[in-house]
């Protein structure tokens, strides 16, 4: 089989009648599937195929199920070597400047540039020196009540560490600040973060930050540069986020996800997950439940 298609559902909501339509579905649009592999007992289930095209496959089996993410990948070389992910609404739950910005009592009107910047409506640079322009003045304190905040989204440290472990570089690539990134790689096990910096005075932030300003073809350049380094072909690379800004990594990266995206960045990746946790890149990439690292 040239393909596998990877079923995903929250813990204990994937079902044999799932999987089962899942091969109907593929047979439907003119594959030839094969014998389930469950990675993850009702949770997340290998189905091999061929005969079709993966992206199709997958976004058919998508609309008759439902409920459960489908991700196709060539059957061979799954499990990829270098891993670059976003960080916010990706490896934590919220924005960080948005989150910041509430400690300037601005916090929905910088929301709602932010929301137009991910949905690739507004020049990302440009949204950015506007928003950190309005936090002129805010104390540095705010930064630490910011981070106090921050919640990891679940499965967040499973992928990394899982990945670590079995020897793959992890890379945080964010268009938000090093304040944060470099907290979250520790939280998580990533071996390397990029970002960007804000300035400050020694107390409060100058409502500048330091140019250049990391976007989105700053991330596709620290993929093929760590992809290079670690002597890999892209092939062997996995890119995951959720804006507009991640777009171009994500189209470049061997297996690039969108996860829980915005409508631009869903409608064009070759894979999405909209419903499981970041575990589901996991599976996507052929690791069962006994090989995971705890995410906590």
């Amino acid at each position: 089989m040239s393909h596998v298609l990877t079923l995903v559902a929250p813990p204990g909501e994937l079902h044999a009648a799932h999987v089962a339509e899942a091969r109907d579905t593929l047979a439907a649009h003119g594959a030839a599937p094969g014998t389930p592999d469950w990675l993850a007992d009702d949770e997340a289930a290998d189905l091999p195929f061929s005969g079709t095209d993966p992206a199709r496959a997958a976004e058919a089996v998508r609309h008759a199920l439902g409920s459960v993410d489908a991700i196709a990948t060539p059957a061979e070389c799954r499990r990829k070597r270098l891993l670059i992910a976003d960080m916010d609404s990706t490896i934590v739950t919220s924005e960080t400047l948005d989150e910041l910005a509430d400690f300037a009592g601005l916090k929905d009107q910088i929301a709602a540039i932010t929301r137009r910047s991910m949905n690739g409506e507004l020049d990302f640079s440009a949204a950015l020196r506007e928003r950190v322009a309005m936090l002129h003045g805010l104390s540095l304190s705010a930064l630490h009540a910011t981070w106090e905040r921050t919640v990891l989204m679940p499965g967040a440290r499973a992928l990394v560490r899982t990945m670590a472990a079995h020897g793959a570089h992890c890379a945080l690539a964010s268009g938000g600040f090093t304040y944060f990134t470099s907290r979250v790689a520790a939280a998580c096990g990533f071996h390397s973060h990029h970002a960007n910096l804000l300035l400050d005075d020694g107390s409060a932030l100058t409502g500048l930050v330091q140019e250049p300003i990391f976007d989105r073809d700053a991330k596709l350049t620290t993929l093929k540069a760590l992809a290079v380094g670690k002597g890999l072909p892209l092939d062997a690379t996995l890119a995951v986020g959720d804006g507009a800004n991640d777009l171009a990594m994500i189209g470049a990266a061997g297996l690039g996800v969108a996860y829980r995206a915005k409508p631009i960045v869903a409608a064009a990746a070759r894979a999405r997950v909209d419903r499981a946790d970041l575990r589901a890149i996991l599976y996507a990439q052929g690791y069962r439940a006994a090989e995971i690292a705890p995410d906590d």
